[in-house]
């Protein structure tokens, strides 16, 4: 069964690398986004129904995901590992958002409208009003924030379930189990990204549970950047800018890549990171998206080495 986890993970990674994420039109979490966008709609018990949405419909995820896998494992372990490797790549992202980045702070240098339209792929921001040094923040904090959602929040669900699955004596149960985890992971986080504002009431349970589901993962991540930037100490000064942002997680992953590539990451009337340091150039920014790829390398490695034993 390690081996088969192993191999989901691989898997995963390669698809990635060679595809990058599907068109929406294919994209399994763009059909459960459009499910959550009926969600957004005036309730008369707004929370009531916002906590019916959170409990369910990531689990509903992870039921279709879990029994389809174990179908598949059924009929053949290397059904199985096919199918989880898929469930993995399709809640899992690291080379568009690596891309995505890059292209935004790229066309700072010389189309700054373009670059603030283009931003809105990876934050949901007003971005009319930037400079290009802000701009640059923007995606560079985003990339570090996605590190944690998009990757190594469902790969850290995937690989711990491996893990408990085979502690149970319950092998055959790992990559069922581990890939409806990361359904779920992938679920919670969605249903936050779509939800959890102060300005729409029904969001409150998504952003509550995402808050407590992404505690460790954000935290994991710091660990990543700061290991990836080969700047331990890094983690060690983020810690009087982490819980400036109004979340508890995202502060973790996007200040200690501020303090790694020695930039002022900021978010005007919201917060402020390393506030002594200047504006990302283009430089550092992509310096911070090169970091946040190896992290997310190193994410996927520990993931199969966990998986693994």
């Amino acid at each position: 069964m390690p081996l088969t986890a192993v191999g989901a993970v691989a898997l995963a990674l390669a698809l990635d690398v060679a595809v990058g994420e599907p068109r929406d039109a294919f994209h399994p979490v763009a059909w459960f986004g459009r499910l959550v966008g009926r969600v957004d709609r005036e309730w008369r018990r707004p929370g009531l129904a916002g906590a019916f949405a959170a409990l369910t419909l990531p689990l509903a995820a992870a039921l279709i995901v879990g029994v389809a896998v174990a179908v598949a494992v059924a009929v053949h372990p290397i059904a199985g590992v096919v199918l989880a490797g898929l469930a993995l790549f399709v809640t899992t992202s690291l080379r568009s958002l690596l891309g995505t980045a890059d292209r935004v702070i790229g066309l700072t240098e010389d189309d700054l409208p373009a670059a603030q339209e283009a931003l809105l792929a990876l934050a949901g921001r007003d971005a009319g009003n930037l400079s290009a040094g802000q701009v640059r923040s923007a995606a560079t904090e985003s990339a570090a924030e996605n590190l944690a959602d998009g990757l190594v929040a469902p790969l850290g669900a995937f690989a711990v379930l491996v893990v408990g699955a085979s502690l149970a004596s319950r092998p055959a149960l790992a990559l069922p189990l581990a890939a409806a985890g990361a359904a779920w992971v992938k679920g919670v986080n969605t249903l936050d990204s779509m939800l959890g504002y102060q300005h729409k009431a029904v969001g409150g349970p998504s952003a509550r549970l995402d808050d407590l589901v992404m505690w460790l993962p954000a935290r994991a991540s710091a660990v990543l950047i700061a290991v990836a930037a080969l700047a331990p100490g890094s983690l060690v000064r983020a810690r009087q800018w982490a819980r400036a942002p109004p979340s508890p997680n995202s502060g973790w992953p996007m200040a200690t890549l501020a303090v790694a590539v020695d930039a002022r990451l900021q978010k005007p009337g919201v917060y402020d990171l390393d506030p002594d340091a200047a504006l990302p150039s283009v430089a550092d920014a992509r310096r911070g998206v090169r970091i946040v790829g190896v992290a997310g390398l190193l994410a996927y490695v520990l993931a199969g080495v966990i998986a693994w034993f």
